[in-house]
């Protein structure tokens, strides 16, 4: 009998083939940038350059942290505003001056059960109430394809996000761009249709199904700040907030230095020395 096996393979970057023959001609050069710790970073573009950026490799926050709770019941559920769901969903942006490209990633957690005490004389003896529950941040790199291109120093931002705080709920109607059993539109069931992302006071407010002709919905004006993406912007009670500096508040010092726990971020791109062209593929 044939044995049947899958083969996974993560998703990851590729050079696009127009920008590999460029670098072979010598037209572009390949290069690499990595950085981490703090929030804030700028990949310097030289004058009379390019840069196309086509992948990254990101190293998530958050190594080495642990949360251990003890199990009450079979039934517990934990979903709570600890230190580790602060580093569940992080957020990437590139910004090229003229262009804004945000990222928003999931970081699994990994979760052991295991007495404290194992009783191997009477290991039926351990009673529910004395397992725990360990839970650990899942920091295996995570590579994407991108296409960035851009003649100016390109902003790179990274930060932890706590909350995207709903703010109301909506059922969709029938429209040319939301027509009826292909889509929510006219079924009455109830859809997000705002989201709070950063401060308390002047959030970004993520307008959904989209902040285009919002009227035609029926869901009334939009508000000051809506945007038709979801990204938060700098906040620290809900996030967007530095990894280090959470990593400070939770553990000093001692925290905020262990690189383990960092983020890490290595671009992977091409330069080349000349204008870039009117028409580009």
């Amino acid at each position: 009998m044939v044995g049947l096996f899958y083969i996974y393979l993560p998703m990851s970057w590729q050079i696009p083939t127009q920008v590999e023959q460029d670098i072979i001609a010598g037209k572009a050069k390949y290069q690499t940038f990595q950085t981490g710790n703090g929030g804030q970073s700028i990949l310097p573009v030289p004058p009379n350059s390019y840069a196309v950026i086509f992948g990254y490799d990101f190293s998530p926050a958050g190594g080495g942290l642990k949360r251990v709770t003890s199990i009450i019941s079979s039934a517990d559920t934990y979903l709570n505003d600890s230190v580790i769901r602060f580093f569940e969903t992080q957020q990437l942006s590139f910004y090229t001056g003229n262009d804004f490209f945000p990222f928003i990633h999931h970081v699994d957690v990994k979760s052991t059960v295991a007495p404290y005490q194992w009783n191997e004389s009477n290991p039926l003896a351990v009673t529910m109430s004395e397992y725990r529950v360990v839970e650990e941040m899942d920091t295996t790199p995570l590579s994407r394809q991108v296409y960035i291109t851009s003649t100016n120093d390109v902003t790179i931002t990274h930060g932890l996000i706590l909350k995207a705080t709903r703010v109301t709920e909506n059922a969709i109607p029938v429209t040319s761009r939301t027509p009826g059993t292909l889509t929510y539109g006219g079924s009455a069931i109830a859809n997000q249709t705002e989201t709070d992302y950063g401060p308390a006071g002047t959030p970004l407010q993520f307008m959904q199904p989209s902040p285009k002709d919002f009227a035609d919905f029926g869901f009334g004006l939009l508000p000051g700040n809506a945007d038709g993406q979801a990204f938060a912007t700098p906040d620290l009670t809900n996030g967007l907030k530095p990894a280090s500096l959470q990593l400070k508040d939770m553990g000093g010092i001692t925290f905020m230095d262990a690189a383990a726990a960092n983020y890490y971020l290595c671009l992977h791109y091409a330069l080349y020395s000349k204008t870039i062209p009117e028409q580009r593929g």
